[in-house]
C-alpha cells in the first residue's frame, strides 16, 4: 500500500512539473533551521543533531531522543527585527521510534500598502495608504525509527503543511516530505543526509486581483500572476561527523558537508543541474554543560555593486550554550553573509528534556 502511494505522489509532482512554475527560494523559511545549537555551528548538524530540534536539520536526528518526551521553542530577529522568527517543537518515544511536532513562523509585519495610492485620475492621496502583514506558517509532523532494527541507521521523515499569508492580497497551501538518515560508524564518524522537498513540495496560490490591482489612466498596474502554482525543488544536505575527547571533561565535535541545489545559483560551484556549496562547524563541550560553538556556511560569488568585480560572501557564525540537568539554553550570532552584507541576527531556543529530569 505504502509503495503504490508513494508512486501516486511521485507520478502526480512529475505531471504537474512539466507545466507549472518551479521557483529557486519558494518556501525559502524552512531552510533557515532551528535551535540555536545549529545555527552557531553554520548548519554542521546534519548527523548530529539529537533532540527535537532534529525535524529543521535532519529528523533522523530524532531517534537519538531515548527517553519520555522532550520540547522546544526558539525566537530569532532579522534586520533589526523587521522580521521575527518563532518554532516550537515536541518530540516523544514510542514503542517503535520517535515521533515529532513542529511549528514554524517568519513574519514581517507593518508593510506600507502602496496600492491604492494613485486614483484611477494619476492623483496622489497619502491617506490611502494602509499596512500589512507577510507571514509564512508550517506545521511539520515527524517520525524517525530503525529500519529492520538496525541500530546502526537512523531514518526519518517529515510531512510538511505550508500556509503563506501577504496581506489580503494573497495566500497559499502547500505540502511537502523530507526524508533524512544517520548511518553511524564502528570508528565513531556519524554521516548524515537530508533530501529536502524529496517529491518536491506543491503550493497552491489564491490571488485577490480586485486587491492586488490598480488602474490609472486606463492602464493596469500590478496584474496579477498567471502561474497560481509553484514548486519547491529538492535540496540534499549531507555531512559528516565525529566527537573527539580531549580528556574526561573537554570534548570537540566538528562537521564539514556540503549542501546542494538542484537549480543554478551563486554558488561557488554551480550548474544548470546542481549548485553545490559547502559548509563546516565545531562545538568544544566542557563536562556536557557548557558550550562554544563555531560554523561557516553559505558561501556565494557576488558582484560588488560600486566596482562590478565579483567576490566571495559566506555567512559566519558563533554562540554558546548551557546545559543544567534537563534544561538547555543557548543563544547564536549570525551575519546574514560577509562580503554582501552587514546584517546580524539573534538567536535564542530553550530546550527541555523531561527524561533526564526525570532519570536525575
Amino acid at each position: 500500500m505504502m509503495k503504490k502511494y508513494l508512486l501516486l505522489v511521485f507520478s502526480l509532482v512529475f505531471g504537474i512539473s512539466q507545466s507549472q512554475i518551479i521557483r529557486k527560494y519558494s518556501n525559502e523559511f524552512l531552510n533557515i533551521g532551528a535551535g540555536a545549537r545549529g545555527l552557531a555551528m553554520g548548519g554542521a548538524v546534519i548527523s548530529n543533531q539529537d533532540d527535537v530540534y532534529s525535524p529543521m536539520w535532519n529528523p533522523a536526528g530524532l531517534m537519538a531522543v531515548e527517553r519520555d518526551w522532550q520540547g522546544a521553542a526558539m525566537h530569532a530577529e532579522y534586520f533589526e527585527s523587521i522580521a521575527k522568527y518563532d518554532y516550537l517543537a515536541y518530540a516523544k518515544v514510542l514503542e517503535e521510534g520517535v515521533f515529532g511536532v513542529s511549528v514554524v513562523r517568519l513574519g514581517v509585519d507593518n508593510i506600507l500598502n502602496t496600492t491604492q495610492l494613485i486614483d484611477t485620475e494619476g492623483n496622489i492621496d497619502y491617506d490611502k495608504i494602509t499596512k500589512f502583514s507577510q507571514s509564512d506558517y508550517a506545521a511539520i509532523l515527524s517520525y524517525a525509527f530503525n529500519p529492520a532494527g538496525n541500530t546502526k541507521l537512523d531514518v526519518g521523515i517529515n510531512a510538511k503543511i505550508v500556509y503563506r499569508n501577504v496581506g489580503k492580497f494573497a495566500n497559499g497551501y502547500g505540502f511537502g516530505f523530507d526524508i533524512g538518515a544517520i548511518y553511524k560508524m564502528d570508528n565513531g564518524y556519524k554521516i548524515g543526509a537530508m533530501l529536502r522537498d524529496a517529491t518536491t513540495t506543491v503550493n497552491f496560490w489564491s490571488v485577490n486581483q480586485k486587491e492586488l490591482s490598480t488602474i490609472v489612466d486606463g492602464e493596469e498596474f500590478n496584474p496579477a500572476p498567471k502561474d497560481k502554482m509553484e514548486l519547491t525543488m529538492p535540496k540534499l544536505n549531507a555531512g559528516v561527523s565525529k566527537v573527539f575527547e580531549i580528556n574526561s571533561s573537554v570534548y570537540v565535535l566538528p562537521e564539514a558537508g556540503i549542501n546542494v541545489d538542484f537549480a543554478k545559483t551563486a554558488a561557488l560551484l554551480s550548474t544548470d543541474f546542481a549548485s553545490i556549496t559547502p559548509y563546516a562547524g565545531a562545538e568544544l563541550g566542557y563536562q556536557k554543560m557548557i558550550f562554544v560553538r563555531l560554523g561557516v556556511n553559505r558561501f556565494q560569488s557576488i558582484t560588488d555593486i560600486e566596482d562590478l568585480k565579483r567576490k566571495v560572501s559566506f555567512q559566519p557564525s558563533a554562540g554558546i550554550g548551557i546545559k543544567y540537568r534537563g534544561l538547555t539554553l543557548d543563544y547564536a550570532i549570525t551575519n546574514s553573509g560577509i562580503g554582501g552584507s552587514n546584517f546580524y541576527s539573534n538567536f535564542f531556543s530553550l530546550k527541555l528534556d523531561m527524561g533526564q529530569f526525570r532519570n536525575d
